[in-house]
């Protein structure tokens, strides 16, 4: 049968609060399991204002308007805002989520922090930040998390070294074509499984080759009308749960028009057959629609 996994980055604080109870509904409403990744500690997302002068970034916040989706107060937090404390603060709506019975792991402890820092960071900045964001959400779920999404699909080695010795049985850190093990150079497994988004993400597409919130569906759709065992979708909490919820319904429906069922990444891990996944290096690449680099699927190992 073939399968579409959806992964929800909660990003902000204002996603969490909004974006996260309005997707929950959503997907009850068409019955479709969901895992939510939240960021667990403060919102700084202010300070990835930052990246404005990163190629392609002012394009890609023009395009799908950034103040429209996050608001004027969430791009304040960390700058003019003190920002607030995601994990503390909305700790109940967080297990809330978990009791509707869908699927919760981690995404980062500081989002912008981790998005912007975590590439050239050392093992013991790598370490403070992943073990900050495992230990807050065993304090709020009062168990150890398995699932993790890195912020802005961004890593290094001893991120996945780390997230082996935590306790993470999968992960889903970047982009690519089909789960793999991660591993080095050298071909030495290095940390869990990867489920990797196989599809473009929504802020990819509004605004390219015509693409607009009425029709870019339809390209998404495309990309999936040949069935494949396997798809992972990544949405945002920030536009598919706030703005952008009318388009996400119109894919739930097409996807399941097009004979998908769907599923969270914990469950999609657990019918692999994990002996015979390809191992694949660990490198960073570049994404259509997207600026700058990010975690990218490389060829396997032979």
């Amino acid at each position: 049968m073939s399968v579409i996994a959806l992964k929800i980055d909660v990003d902000t604080y204002r996603g969490t609060r909004e974006g996260v109870p309005a997707l929950a509904r959503l997907l009850e409403k068409h019955d479709a399991p969901a895992t939510f990744l939240f960021s667990l500690g403060p919102d700084h997302t202010g300070r990835a204002l930052k990246r404005v002068f990163r190629p392609g970034f002012f394009g890609k916040v023009t395009r799908t308007s950034v103040v429209e989706h996050y608001g004027i107060k969430t791009l304040m937090y960390g700058v003019m805002l003190p920002g607030p404390d995601i994990g503390r603060r909305e700790a109940e709506g967080l297990r809330a989520i978990r009791r509707a019975g869908f699927e919760t792991g981690v995404h980062t402890w500081d989002h912008v922090r981790w998005q912007d820092g975590v590439a050239d960071a050392d093992e013991a900045w790598t370490r403070r930040e992943l073990v900050r964001a495992t230990e807050r959400y065993a304090e709020v779920f009062g168990e150890r998390p398995t699932v993790h999404g890195a912020a802005g699909w961004q890593m290094n080695e001893a991120a996945y070294r780390l997230q082996a010795e935590l306790g993470y049985t999968v992960a889903s850190d970047g982009r690519g074509e089909h789960p793999y093990w991660p591993c080095n150079a050298q071909g030495e497994v290095i940390g869990p499984v990867q489920l990797p988004s196989t599809l473009p993400t929504l802020d990819e597409l509004i605004g390219l080759d015509g693409w607009t919130v009425d029709n870019v569906h339809e390209a998404l759709l495309a990309r999936t009308r040949d069935l494949a065992p396997l798809h992972v979708y990544t949405l945002h909490a920030e536009l598919e749960g706030q703005k952008l919820a009318p388009v996400f319904e119109r894919l739930l429906r097409g996807w399941r028009d097009q004979g998908y069922r769907f599923a969270t990444v914990g469950d999609c891990a657990r019918q692999l057959d994990l002996s015979a996944l390809p191992r694949c290096p660990v490198a960073l690449g570049t994404i259509p629609g997207r600026s700058g680099t990010l975690v990218v699927q490389q060829a396997a190992l032979a």
